[in-house]
């Protein structure tokens, strides 16, 4: 199955480890990047910088399962599980040494991945994911998080759930199409089930904390300086633990892969043409 939502980004679907994963890749050409979709959205999150990324960078986009429109396995909802899994997309796709693009629900797991399989990712940005113990997050998410009823959530309509949280994004003029992507992604259960992976957060973060100190690869963290949901104190979090770190915070809200594209966009290209391996090679602070 083929989808299209424009010339430069074709959407289709790979069988990885039994399950069906949606993702869209660029040109052959340079290194391989690796790219986490954001909750709750979907790989088309990247559009905006989709174009600049790939002219000198072969890109790979990925709904992550149970996100976007990836099919979900029950066992893979938690950052630990699925950082496993994000090796095994790599492997699926044959792409040797990748950077990462981790921003969201991907950063706590492609810093799981990094710690578990050292050297096998050649960098990471993240950014606007839940990192901190004990959780610094806004009111909203830290209910998704630490209501006990769940029902609750199963008797709201999954779209005006996911349309509420978009309205997060304040510049960037969202594509009907790209809107329409992200509603249908999470429509029946797929919202409530997709719930599952942060509310594992009280219990792995403590765990990914503890395993910080020991991730050699170099890590680039964007926050965005007005993010309510996931506020920067996060990223500080990261940067203080990380011996190889770099943090920017940018002028956005918590979307900063659109609202701030253009700042994001530089922000990776400079990182992957040459910041990283500076960063790699410096003494932890």
């Amino acid at each position: 199955m083929t989808t299209w939502f424009n010339p430069s980004i074709q959407m289709k679907f790979r069988v990885i480890d039994g399950l069906s994963v949606r993702f869209a890749q660029s040109g052959d050409q340079g290194d391989h990047a690796l790219m986490l979709s954001p909750w709750p959205e979907s790989l088309l999150a990247f559009e905006p910088m989709w174009a600049r990324l790939a002219e000198h960078t072969h890109l790979v986009a990925v709904d992550l399962p149970g996100f976007g429109h990836s099919q979900r396995r029950d066992t893979l909802m938690s950052p630990r599980a699925m950082g496993d899994f994000v090796i095994q997309i790599a492997d699926a796709f044959r792409l040797e040494s990748p950077h990462v693009v981790a921003p969201d629900v991907g950063t706590a797991a492609a810093l799981f991945a990094a710690a578990s399989h050292p050297g096998r990712l050649r960098s990471l940005v993240v950014g606007s994911g839940g990192t901190a113990v004990p959780l610094q997050l806004g009111s909203l998410l830290r209910d998704w998080i630490e209501n006990p009823d769940l029902d609750s959530f199963r008797r709201a309509d999954p779209r005006q759930i996911v349309a509420s949280s978009l309205t997060g994004i304040e510049r960037y003029e969202l594509p009907d199409s790209v809107r329409e992507d992200y509603l249908s992604s999470y429509e029946g259960d797929r919202f409530v089930e997709s719930m599952r992976y942060v509310r594992t957060y009280p219990a792995e973060l403590p765990i990914l904390r503890d395993l910080l100190p020991q991730v050699q690869t170099p890590v680039q963290i964007i926050a965005g300086g007005r993010d309510r949901a996931v506020p920067p104190v996060n990223g500080e979090f990261l940067h203080q633990r990380l011996p190889h770190s770099k943090l920017d915070i940018i002028d956005a809200g918590h979307f900063t892969w659109e609202d701030g594209a253009d700042d994001y966009a530089g922000l990776v290209m400079t990182w992957w043409s040459g910041a990283y391996a500076a960063i790699a090679a410096s003494a932890p602070p």
